[in-house]
């Protein structure tokens, strides 16, 4: 298990996995994300809702060599985590970043993203894509504080928009 040393983190007892869609440690993910999904978008996106979303993609697209699911753990406890699958032959897209609501505001949403990205570089991706929804202010605040790049007008309704796209070149990480 590694180890990170971000003092917000608290590094002891703590370290990064990387695991199948169907690992155990990987439902507290799920089922959190399916209650915030429910919670802020109801059937925004259709009438599937959540359960439609956590299912668009197959597990194995998160799997070696094109993707990678990812958890952080605390003293054995899921607290954050996300994946990334191929989008295209030289960009991952990140999918499913998730904090443990009793965790928040540690920084762990950082460290997960910057673990995928460091994970995508050795993949051999040279850069990231991600969308997010309109009723995820804080992460589309965290994206543009990391770095990424909004492909879209930052002043428009996000309601309009939908699907609030980001990229960001890895450049030399992982290098």
């Amino acid at each position: 298990m590694r180890r990170h040393n971000d003092n917000k983190c608290d590094p002891v007892g703590w370290g990064v996995l990387s695991l199948p869609m169907h690992d155990p440690r990987v439902k507290p993910l799920l089922e959190e994300l399916a209650v915030e999904y429910t919670t802020r978008y109801g059937d925004l996106f259709g009438s599937g809702g959540a359960a439609e979303e956590l299912n668009r993609y197959p597990a194995g697209e998160f799997t070696a060599p094109h993707g990678a699911l990812l958890i952080l753990q605390e003293d054995g406890e899921t607290v954050a985590g996300g994946a990334f699958r191929r989008y295209d032959s030289s960009t991952a897209e990140l999918k499913r970043i998730w904090t443990h609501s009793a965790h928040r505001r540690r920084g762990l949403a950082r460290v997960v993203l910057a673990e995928l990205e460091a994970e995508a570089a050795r993949r051999g991706y040279r850069q990231i894509y991600l969308t997010t929804g309109p009723r995820q202010p804080e992460a589309k605040n965290l994206y543009l504080a990391t770095g990424y790049t909004p492909l879209f007008d930052l002043d428009a309704d996000p309601e309009e928009i939908k699907h609030l796209a980001f990229s960001k070149d890895l450049g030399s990480i992982g290098a």
